[in-house]
């Protein structure tokens, strides 16, 4: 059987097991819409809480990223590993207690205002979008490829999956759904992974593997890395290139917002009880840690099987794998030096990120590129780090039904995490805009109409930028990282832990955060992306890592309005006591 018939069936399989389970757990009112019901056994919870934030970013792209950048893809993992951390000890299990709905909500209450819970809803909004391009495009990718359509195609039927799912079943069809999708994922990641480490290797544990010796050989995997790295004019591969204190930042970013996602936050507020949410971090972290201690393993076998497959090789010869990605524009080539064979060198082979193809071919058969060369490069290639895991069981040539496996967890983890997030910014819009601000008196009904409308609207908005992203996948969910470090996690924890903070204090330092880190990237990634280097970063920090400095705008900006206004009513005192007594 074909790889694209293996794909639509592993693919058609999962999608009707996904919408059967939305359709059995249909939400019936706004208790099961926003939160389950409060019912989900913490196992049950800590697998949905792993898909919904082991997103394409985690499943497609950190290995990309830790291919091409080495060590310092190793910020991702410390980052998004130890915000759960933070999550655990200082947000879960007091959210919890606090016993509501939303995000926006604890803020609306905790800080006695309106206006604060439409200034989180608009931050929740910046980050759920941002983050949620992400997703969209690793859908298309995974369409365009092992599909066959067209990217833009595949972004619009991933959006139609997560219509029924996220819009029929709410929260209750969502968590159920993701359990689902956490099995095929995990499935999906670790059988390419086990495969690939025997015949890299001879070791069948991927961790492992990573540090061990190369088959027929007595180099070990990373030594072999370095040299290949170095004798092409890149870094060594187990170095950093990255100042120490842009690792830092980006690192805290990362840890900080992971610990203010509002889709993971309220994936809390779904457990029977308090200690349950505890329990559903442990879980998690548990869950998470199976997929992200195999990443780096994973981009390292596809860092070394690239250097074998293609470097020096005539296109002409060059690897099925090269030329059906290429059909879709993920890789490219352009022959700078006429000896008609491929070369990978540091810096881009064209002007822009990504090439832009004619519908004639070259001499070689090739697709010929519309983009201007990049002349102060040697490099001749263009390889999209999105496509590292989806392409690695076909660069290693494991078994077609492998490649459907990869397709089918790769679907899995892009639409989970689409889907809390969709689920995130129609509970805030339906729920904190409309029922507790603006219309207070529609009926439950009313409401859950509401929400559902606003899912749908929120889903077509998500498809523009699935098909316009503004980067790569990992790129893109950091700067959502760095927003909600920026805006939600001060205000969570100042509002938990510091009961003199006033609404005056959390507005402006939500408003003034996410207008520093909005800014700042908006200048280096849309405005003059040919500055975008160390040299003319403040301080050095890169956007995926100027969250942290939007958090310190947030908390100076909140401790400053203490001495300016008035301290928050005696009623904030009771409600801070309640939620932290043990």
């Amino acid at each position: 059987m074909s790889v694209q018939l293996l794909t639509y069936l592993f693919v058609g399989l999962t999608f009707a097991l996904y919408i059967g389970i939305a359709f059995w757990s249909k939400a019936k009112d706004t208790g099961d819409f926003y939160v389950a019901g409060k019912g989900v056994h913490p196992v049950a919870n800590g697998m949905a809480t792993a898909a919904d934030w082991m997103s394409a970013a985690s499943f497609i792209s950190i290995a990309g990223i830790i291919a091409f950048s080495g060590r310092d893809g190793a910020v991702y993992l410390m980052g998004w590993t130890g915000g759960y951390v933070l999550l655990a000890l200082l947000l879960a299990p007091y959210l919890r207690k606090f016993g509501k709905y939303t995000v926006p909500e604890f803020i609306g209450t905790r800080y006695y205002s309106d206006l604060a819970r439409i200034v989180a809803v608009l931050c929740l909004i910046f980050i759920s979008f941002t983050y949620i391009a992400g997703q969209m495009r690793g859908v298309g990718i995974v369409f365009s490829r092992f599909l066959e359509v067209d990217i833009n195609l595949g972004v619009i039927i991933g959006m139609v999956i997560v219509f029924f799912y996220a819009v029929m079943g709410g929260m209750k069809g969502i968590t159920y759904t993701q359990v689902a999708q956490y099995c095929v994922l995990i499935f999906a990641y670790l059988v390419p992974a086990i495969f690939i480490s025997i015949l890299v290797t001879g070791n069948p544990v991927p961790q492992l593997g990573f540090g061990d010796t190369v088959n027929g050989s007595s180099e070990f995997l990373l030594d072999k890395l370095d040299r290949i790295t170095e004798e092409l004019g890149f870094n060594p591969y187990t170095e950093n290139t990255k100042s120490t204190f842009d690792i830092i930042c980006i690192t805290a970013a990362l840890m900080f917002g992971t610990a203010g996602l509002p889709h993971v936050i309220v994936r809390f507020f779904t457990v029977p009880k308090v200690k349950d949410a505890r329990k559903s971090v442990g879980y998690a972290l548990i869950f998470i840690a199976l997929l992200f201690t195999t990443a780096p393993a994973v981009g390292a076998f596809a860092r070394a099987n690239i250097a074998d497959s293609i470097q020096d090789t005539k296109y002409i010869d060059a690897p099925e794998w090269f030329k059906n990605w290429e059909s879709i524009g993920l890789v490219a080539w352009k022959d700078k030096n006429d000896d008609g064979a491929m070369q990978l060198y540091p810096g881009n082979a064209f002007e822009g990120i990504q090439p832009s193809f004619t519908s004639e071919v070259g001499i070689y058969g090739e697709r010929i590129i519309s983009n201007k060369l990049n002349e102060d490069s040697q490099n001749e290639l263009y390889i999209d780090r999105d496509i590292m895991v989806l392409a690695n069981p076909e660069i290693a040539n494991l078994p077609p039904w492998v490649f459907a496996l990869v397709a089918a967890g790769a679907l899995a983890a892009a639409l989970s995490t689409a889907a809390g997030l969709l689920l995130v910014i129609s509970s805030s819009i339906s729920h904190d805009l409309m029922k507790k601000t603006f219309r207070p008196k529609i009926t439950e009904k009313q409401e859950l109409l509401y929400a559902r409308i606003a899912a749908s609207i929120a889903i077509l908005i998500a498809g523009y930028f699935g098909i316009n992203p503004p980067g790569f996948v990992a790129q893109v969910v950091a700067l959502a990282f760095g927003l909600a470090a920026s805006t939600i996690f001060p205000a969570l924890l100042m509002g938990i832990f510091f009961k003199n903070i006033n609404k005056e204090g959390a507005i402006l330092g939500m408003i003034l955060g996410l207008i520093t880190t909005l800014s700042y990237i908006i200048y280096f990634k849309f405005i003059f992306p040919n500055f975008n280097n160390s040299d003319y970063w403040f301080l050095g920090i890169s956007p995926e890592g100027f969250g942290v400095i939007g958090m310190i705008v947030n908390f100076l900006t909140a401790a400053l309005c203490i001495k300016f206004f008035p301290n928050p009513p005696k009623k904030v005192g009771l409600i801070l006591a309640t939620i932290r007594q043990p």
